[in-house]
C-alpha cells in the first residue's frame, strides 16, 4: 500500500513523508514546489512536481505508483492574505480539492486524511473548543477548508470514499534539523528570521480580549502532529471507525507575548517585541480539545513549549543564510 502525500515537500507535509517512512509504509509526494523544497523530499520517495489543479497528472500519479490512500497537506493556509486574495484561497483549497477527489474517484482510491485547521471555528464563544462547537470562519481561508470537509462528506455519502479532517491551529517546531517552516507568515519563522538579521520582532496587535492583550493559540510541535497523520491513515488503512472531524489541540493555550518570552530565553536573545496592528481575519483565542483524537489517534502533546522553539531554533540556524525568504 502506498499513500500519497499532496505538499509533501512543505514543512508539514515533509514532517508527514518522514513519519510514514518511519512506519514502514511507501509513499510518494506531489508538489509545485510553489512554496516547498526539494530538499526536504528524502532521495528515496518519488516527488511528482505537479500543480494539483492539473487533473490528469495526479490522477497519472495516482495509477503510476499504485496509491490507496492519500493525505492532503497541500494548500493555500495564510488567513491574513486570504483576506486579500479570496478567490486565490478558494482555487487552491476548493477546487484543487475537487479535482483530486475526481482522480481519486477515477482511480478507486477511497482514502483521505485531510489536513483542515482550527480556522474553521472563527472566534468561538467557549473556553474549550471541541469538535461539536459550532463552525463560524472569519477569513476566506477558514471557509474554504469548511467547504473542503463539507466535500467529503458529501463525496462519501455518494461514493465509498473514507475520509477524516484534523483540524489544528499553529503548528510549530522541527522534528529534524534540515526541516524548517518556510512560511513568510508563521510566527515562528517571521521571529527567527528577524533575530537573524539582527532586526525586531512585532507582535501584530496586543489590544485582543485576553489576559496578556496578545492572540492566545494552541501550539503544537510538527512531529506530533505527522504522528496523528499517520494513525489516522492507519485507521483508515484497518477500516476502523474514524470520526468524521478530529481537533489536534493541547487544551490550553499559549499566548504570542508568552511565546516571545520563550524565544528570548531559548536563543538568549534580548529583544523588547514592537506593537504592530493587528492582522485581518486572526481569532483573539483559539484552544482545542484534543481528546477524541487522543482516543483514536494516540494524539498527546510530546514537547514542551521550551522544546518546541529549541528544535525550530536548531533548524533555522543550520538552515543559515540558505533560508528562503
Amino acid at each position: 500500500m502506498t499513500w500519497l502525500v499532496t505538499g509533501g515537500a512543505g514543512y508539514i507535509g515533509a514532517h508527514v513523508v518522514r513519519a510514514l517512512l518511519d512506519a514502514n509504509l511507501s509513499v510518494v509526494v506531489i508538489d509545485d514546489l510553489s512554496t516547498g523544497l526539494e530538499q526536504f523530499v528524502p532521495p528515496q520517495v518519488p516527488l511528482v512536481r505537479s500543480t494539483l489543479l492539473d487533473g490528469e497528472r495526479v490522477e497519472r500519479t495516482l495509477a503510476e505508483h499504485h496509491v490507496t490512500g492519500v493525505i492532503h497537506v497541500a494548500g493555500f493556509k495564510y488567513a491574513g492574505v486570504s483576506v486579500r486574495e479570496p478567490l486565490r484561497t478558494y482555487e487552491q483549497n476548493v477546487t484543487v480539492m475537487i479535482t483530486l477527489l475526481k482522480a481519486m474517484q477515477t482511480r478507486g482510491v477511497d482514502k483521505l486524511v485531510f489536513s483542515s485547521s482550527a480556522a474553521t471555528y472563527g472566534t468561538p464563544d467557549v473556553d474549550i473548543v471541541t469538535e461539536q462547537t459550532p463552525t463560524a470562519p472569519e477569513s476566506p481561508y477558514g471557509v474554504s477548508k469548511l467547504v473542503g470537509e463539507w466535500i467529503l462528506r458529501d463525496q462519501s455519502r455518494a461514493t465509498t470514499l473514507r475520509h477524516t479532517s484534523l483540524r489544528y491551529f499553529n503548528v510549530v517546531g522541527s522534528g529534524a534539523d534540515d526541516l524548517f517552516d518556510v512560511s513568510p507568515h508563521n510566527l515562528f519563522p517571521l521571529v527567527f528570521d528577524l533575530l537573524y538579521r539582527g532586526e525586531t520582532p512585532r507582535i501584530n496587535g496586543d489590544d485582543y480580549p485576553t489576559p496578556d492583550g496578545t492572540c492566545v493559540r494552541d501550539y503544537v510541535h510538527v512531529s506530533d502532529l505527522a504522528q496523528a497523520h499517520v494513525a489516522a491513515a492507519r485507521r483508515l488503512d484497518a477500516e476502523a471507525p474514524v470520526e468524521r472531524v478530529y481537533n489536534l489541540g493541547s487544551g490550553s493555550g499559549t499566548s504570542v507575548r508568552e511565546i516571545m518570552t520563550a524565544i528570548r530565553n531559548v536563543t538568549g536573545v534580548t529583544f523588547d517585541p514592537v506593537i504592530a496592528p493587528r492582522r485581518d481575519g486572526d481569532p483573539a483565542r483559539i484552544v482545542a480539545s484534543g481528546d477524541l483524537a487522543a482516543r483514536d489517534l494516540d494524539w498527546q502533546m510530546r514537547h514542551s513549549l521550551e522544546e518546541m522553539v529549541r528544535s525550530a531554533w536548531i533548524a533555522r540556524q543550520r538552515a543559515g543564510d540558505a533560508y528562503p525568504r
